[in-house]
């Protein structure tokens, strides 16, 4: 455990970001009660930004990437974890503050670890990874908010993002009517795959004007933020639930109290990062459950291993990936 191991560690050095593989040791890593033996971790839209700078993700340099990471235990003050215990860690700050799962080893705080559950392999947990986990709180808080499926259709937004193409499938897979958004015009078939009962193109909707508009779905999950975000807000129905995660269109929301105080439409905030344990436990229950996607295979479909980790960032950031991409550690 003292010998030296691989980190794909990020820097600020003057004002730049430059990330590269470097050979650190445990001393080096944030403080933790639970060292991880990493197998797997995974490339999420946050993680592109953090390496290349292009968004201020990381709250201190250096850092190691990653906000995701599945592997054994190594060793552990923690009483409830043991050494070779198989279990995940996603975000609780891994990768933006603490250091993250782009190393063979990683420590962690032990309130963050879980489990792994029944049935998944480290493998199978980083298919899913802060991607899917998001998507099934989302869906979990919609259907705790009154959510159900003979109401009418979900929109999605983003849909063939990590996020977008989980929440199609999770919610397809439980009987909605779902409605794919998306700006890729060669992705009807991937979407309809997935579940998707039919496609809206990002670049042939009207957003109108007015402070409500014609109601058109029960709710939505939205990955994208600004003008699409306020768009749903107007055309959600009566006491509909949209669930708000990203932000790729843009962090403003231009919209009225209107629907909100006329329809009763709720804004659910998803923020997978900071979950509640108890919250987070049991949604990784409904992953290994009801919520398990039936397309897991498509949606994760890339694995790439450690070494060829900064090749994948450009086209995440570009949205030339569709779904997830797993990288192997081990």
């Amino acid at each position: 455990m003292h010998k030296p191991f691989t980190a794909y560690r990020i820097h600020q050095v003057e004002q730049r970001i430059v990330a590269r593989f470097e050979e650190i040791a445990l001393q080096d890593l944030s403080a933790g009660e639970v060292v991880i033996k990493a197998q797997y971790s995974s490339v999420n839209y946050k993680d592109a930004l953090a390496a290349t700078g292009r968004g201020k993700i990381l709250r201190r340099f250096p850092l190691v990437g990653g906000i995701d990471v599945a592997g054994t235990v190594a060793s552990s003050g923690d009483r409830r974890y043991q050494k070779g215990d198989r279990v995940l860690v996603t975000g609780c700050g891994l990768g933006e503050e603490h250091d993250g799962g782009y190393a063979e080893y990683v420590r962690v705080k032990g309130e963050w670890v879980i489990p792994l559950p029944k049935g998944f392999t480290t493998h199978t947990a980083m298919m899913l990874g802060t991607a899917g986990f998001t998507a099934a709180l989302a869906v979990h808080r919609m259907e705790a908010n009154g959510t159900r499926p003979a109401a009418g259709p979900i929109v999605v937004t983003g849909a063939t993002g990590g996020v977008g193409s989980f929440a199609v499938n999770l919610l397809a897979k439980r009987g909605y009517e779902v409605v794919a958004v998306t700006g890729k015009r060669d992705a009807q078939d991937y979407l309809q795959a997935l579940g998707a009962a039919s496609i809206l193109l990002r670049d042939e909707i009207s957003y109108g004007s007015k402070p409500l508009e014609r109601i058109q779905w029960q709710g939505a999950v939205d990955n994208v933020g600004g003008d699409m975000l306020a768009w749903l807000t107007r055309t959600v129905g009566w006491w509909g639930n949209i669930a708000s995660i990203g932000l790729a269109g843009g962090h403003e929301l231009h919209t009225s109290v209107m629907p909100f105080i006329l329809r009763g439409v709720n804004l659910l905030g998803i923020n997978s990062m900071a979950t509640p344990r108890a919250l987070r436990l049991k949604v990784w229950q409904r992953l290994a459950g009801d919520l398990r996607p039936a397309k897991l295979r498509q949606i994760a479909a890339t694995t790439v291993p450690f070494d060829d980790l900064p090749a994948v960032f450009p086209g995440v950031l570009e949205s030339r990936h569709r779904g997830r991409i797993v990288v192997k550690i081990a």
